[in-house]
């Protein structure tokens, strides 16, 4: 498999409607917005060439006053993102589920836009924080925009939305000094969770190296609400949705996440840019929980957002896939702007009655009146469905729309009566009417009291090396929390999930660790560790080759083609740009320099033959410390003669796990680079020992 840069995107209706508004500014004469032709853009109107500006420069005081209003305010939470276009297709028809028109026809390629993005930073802070990442996907269907507005964990914070401004406020940066960003390791937000049992399960999984994904293109989505499915006749059926990326969900390290954050804080951003525009298209596949209309499942009640219903109970059915094939032509048009909403639903598909939901379904719309301007932002062209909109609705800000006619009310005879209102038929929006009943309570039902087992669950379904990295980051995030108060209190909540996760925490907080209180109940399930999603092969792959002059032009060729064919991206670093001396006396060339990198942004590291090479590679304190920060990090490493002699002065062993060491020199066969390529598709490598590397 080869990445096809000339590969072209699908042509969707909405990339049609989008052709209307795009313009390329590129050509012709500089203008005023007026449309008048610009003399000089580089000089004021003066009195003088010493003299002062004149007032009548209207050319300037519109350049200024665009530029003074360049900026909108910015999404509270999920500020910094990333997004693209691509298309939906289902499988099969879901009708015996739903009348939803795009889950019905097999036929249809659907157009959608995909925002991925962090939660607590603002726009400018970095792409790898540990946080929780926002998956909304707007479907531009031919029944109107269906938003899927979801996270890459299947449970959130709290049960209730009238928590929701609380839990922000406390996570956000402290009001006093505005510190931290873009990281829940204060005082404030662990001081909220210690006294809300609720979040118990969703922390376990943000101290989880899903809070910190390789890639959006590596990353699981969830709806994580229960939504209704509904047929023709008006049958509901409750599901769960489920995003699961063709390429495996695979994590960073908590140091290497950090480090990046420095290195390249768009490292997230720039991968899926770079992987669509060299035509590796990330997939994701479409599944769904059918969960019947119970809405208790055990003791999981399904309008809980804190919990789960586990696969090994209900398991997940393929349904569809997801594509995402085409980049923004304009990130603020597209990407800033794109409004999406919990309450955009199509007919075939309804709410439930979770809490969480029904506050979110409110909160998206309102939340979009203030940041894009006014009620109007739906004519946005990115928010626009490629269904007709009819409608009544006039006026205010940003209207676009040049609405004719005399009649914009309803009934009308002015108008011919229309739009018409056509009742409950097929393929009007019909809510399903659902028996309601009881007194007006604020109290929730005591199937939601059960805040720690799902925890456990979690807990006990994670590998070894996944429950080291939980501990680690419990202790890293209470270890910034200055009120040792709030730590005890934490450990004590975390003591209901785990009584030795509690201890082991306790003992690198510096607090007490709690007596044992109840029993693991000992659960797990084989769909809640990474582990259980390895992915295909190689793709995208990134793998750093690190040569100097005089190195085996041989061994360094055959193993950046034999990476190439596997559809990885090999890029060859020297201490300089340009190219290097081979042994042979030729040229290789070179596609960066190596101080310009580091090993956090590349998934292995290979070290081709050739004894000038390795000796001027050794002798460099940069790339030692690259080599052996790769290796700490848990990534493939191969060498191939000589270039052994770099693991070595790093105090590497030549026998740990993913480590591959080809004896001689020359081209590299089938079985070196076959071996490099199962390694690189293990992702990471965990059972090493690490702990005495100096990286």
């Amino acid at each position: 498999m080869t990445a096809d840069a000339s590969r072209p995107p699908e042509r969707t209706t909405k990339d049609e409607q989008l052709d209307a508004v795009r313009t390329d500014p590129l050509q012709g004469n500089l203008t005023t917005d007026q449309g008048v032709r610009v003399e000089d853009t580089d000089n004021s109107l003066r009195a003088g060439e010493r003299g002062p500006t004149l007032l009548e420069d209207f050319h300037l005081r519109e350049k200024i006053t665009r530029f003074d209003h360049e900026r909108i305010p910015e999404r509270v939470v999920h500020a910094r993102g990333a997004g693209a276009h691509g298309y939906f297709e289902v499988y099969e028809s879901l009708e015996r589920y739903t009348c939803a028109d795009f889950l019905t026809d097999p036929s249809a390629r659907t157009p959608v836009f995909v925002r991925f993005s962090t939660v607590q930073g603002g726009r400018g802070s970095s792409d790898t924080p540990r946080d929780v990442r926002g998956f909304a996907v707007k479907m531009y269907t031919r029944a109107g925009n269906f938003d899927l507005v979801g996270n890459n964990m299947p449970v959130f914070f709290i049960q209730d939305g009238i928590k929701f401004p609380d839990l922000v406020h406390a996570l956000k940066p402290e009001i006093g000094n505005e510190i931290p960003t873009a990281a829940s390791a204060h005082d404030t937000f662990w001081d909220f969770v210690s006294l809300q049992p609720e979040t118990m399960h969703h922390i376990i999984w943000l101290m989880s190296d899903r809070a910190i994904p390789r890639s959006y293109r590596t990353m699981q989505g969830f709806g994580v609400h229960t939504f209704r499915l509904v047929d023709a006749g008006g049958r509901s059926t409750f599901v769960k949705f489920h995003w699961t990326p063709k390429l495996g969900t695979h994590s960073l390290v908590w140091d290497e996440a950090q480090k990046i954050g420095g290195k390249d804080p768009d490292f997230n951003r720039r991968d899926l840019w770079d992987a669509i525009e060299a035509g590796e298209f990330p997939e994701w596949e479409l599944g769904i929980q059918f969960l019947g209309e119970k809405e208790l499942y055990g003791e999981v009640d399904v309008l809980d957002a804190t919990k789960l219903v586990p696969q090994d109970e209900v398991p997940v059915t393929p349904v569809g896939r997801l594509v995402l094939d085409r980049n923004p032509d304009n990130f603020f048009a597209e990407t800033e702007q794109v409004a999406f909403g919990v309450g955009n639903v199509v007919p075939g598909i309804d709410f439930s009655d979770d809490p969480m939901m029904q506050a979110r379904v409110f909160s998206y719309l309102d939340t979009q009146l203030t940041r894009l301007g006014g009620p109007n932002f739906a004519q946005i062209p990115i928010n626009q469905p490629v269904a007709p909109v009819t409608n009544h609705q006039q006026d205010g800000f940003g209207q676009h729309a040049i609405r004719t006619g005399t009649a914009n009310y309803h009934p009308n005879t002015i108008g011919g009566g229309c739009p018409v209102v056509p009742g409950a038929v097929p393929g009007a929006f019909v809510h399903f009417p659902e028996p309601v009943e009881g007194p007006k309570v604020r109290r929730r039902s005591p199937t939601f009291s059960d805040h720690f087992s799902q925890a456990t669950l979690f807990w006990n379904s994670m590998s070894d090396w996944e429950k080291k990295h939980i501990v680690a980051a419990y202790r890293f995030e209470l270890g910034k929390v200055t009120d040792l108060e709030i730590r005890q209190r934490v450990v004590e909540l975390i003591n209901h999930v785990d009584h030795e996760l509690a201890a082991q925490v306790a003992a690198g907080v510096g607090v007490e660790a709690p007596g044992e209180q109840g029993s693991n109940h000992g659960r797990r399930s084989d769909f809640l560790s990474q582990t259980a999603f390895p992915g295909d092969g190689i793709a995208t792959r990134k793998i750093a080759v690190l040569v100097a002059d005089g190195v085996d032009g041989d061994s360094a060729t055959s193993l950046v083609e034999a990476l190439k064919a596997q559809g990885a991206i090999p890029e060859v670093l020297a201490p300089a740009d340009g190219s290097v001396r081979t042994a042979s006396g030729g040229e290789l060339a070179v596609d960066r320099a190596i101080t310009t990198m580091a090993s956090v942004l590349y998934d292995a590291v290979a070290v081709p033959a050739g004894k000038d090479s390795a000796d001027a590679l050794s002798a460099d304190g940069y790339t030692v410390h690259f080599v052996a920060e790769a290796y700490k990090h848990a990534k493939p490493i191969a060498a191939a003669g000589e270039g052994a002699a770099l693991l070595a002065k790093a105090g590497l062993p030549d026998d740990a796990p993913g480590v591959l060491v080809h004896d001689g020199g020359g081209a590299v066969g089938e079985e070196f680079s076959g071996g490099f390529t199962a390694a690189i598709g293990a992702h990471r490598h965990f059972d090493r020992n690490v702990d005495g590397i100096a990286a």
